[in-house]
């Protein structure tokens, strides 16, 4: 299992390449906080949520959010921005720093937290991401709705019609276009990908230091200090056997 952590005050780049401070925007160009740390996989360096840090307007203080909700402000230089509201940070699980120290209460917490980040009336083709919720020229004893089905279970496609209205060509379009979440139709687990790939340049430079020095970052960490012990402890062990 992946250990994850934070950096705290460690540094890892020079101050005006550090993400940390940077301010983050919601939806409508609303400030939602300062990014105040990152939760990083220990094993890669990879980074899996930035920390936010509200100032006060939220009663928990900080919130998650994943990587690849982020991207470059468009109207701040070397900010953020992420299509969020007040109002859905505030439906989050309360974030709490010390649950990193328990994969149990880690794990809990990550799946509390996604069942409230894709909140969604749209579900996706499992495996894929492409939208599967029927549209309003979709629903059941539709012609469309048939193939879609059949297809979906294997089975020979009913004939379909010539499409008549622009309005069912654009329905047929949105169902099968691409979208950017990743939600497996009849499960409960989601997966937040922790791809952050095209944030921009100060993100790419910050990510790119971590892993740089992803061991002096974890260099305090009892876990991968103690992990590390014990495959020393292990190797010494094997090397006197071989002897």
């Amino acid at each position: 299992m992946a250990h994850y952590g934070t950096l705290k005050n460690t540094a890892i780049t020079e101050a005006g390449e550090d993400i940390r401070g940077a301010h983050l925007y919601g939806s409508s160009d609303g400030k939602l906080g300062k990014i105040d740390d990152v939760i990083f996989d220990h094993a890669t360096g990879d980074i899996r949520y930035v920390v936010v840090d509200t100032g006060g307007w939220l009663s928990t203080k900080k919130f998650l959010i994943p990587v690849q909700a982020l991207r470059a402000s468009a109207k701040h230089q070397d900010d953020f921005e992420a299509d969020l509201t007040k109002q859905q940070v505030e439906s989050f699980p309360p974030y709490n720093e010390s649950d990193l120290d328990s994969d149990t209460k880690w794990s809990g917490y990550e799946r509390s937290y996604r069942a409230k980040w894709v909140a969604d009336p749209v579900m996706h083709r499992a495996e894929t991401d492409r939208n599967v919720t029927p549209t309003t020229k979709q629903t059941s004893g539709n012609i469309q709705s048939e193939t879609a089905a059949a297809q979906a279970h294997g089975q020979s496609v009913p004939r379909m019609p010539a499409v008549s209205t622009s309005s069912e060509r654009a329905d047929l379009d949105a169902a099968s276009r691409p979208t950017d979440r990743i939600i497996p139709a009849g499960t409960d687990t989601v997966i937040i990908s922790s791809n952050a790939a095209g944030i921009g340049g100060r993100w790419d430079t910050f990510q790119s230091r971590l892993r740089e020095r992803r061991k002096e970052a974890v260099a305090s960490c009892r876990t991968c200090a103690g992990e590390s012990a014990t495959r020393g402890s292990e190797s010494v062990q094997d090397f006197r056997k071989a002897v």
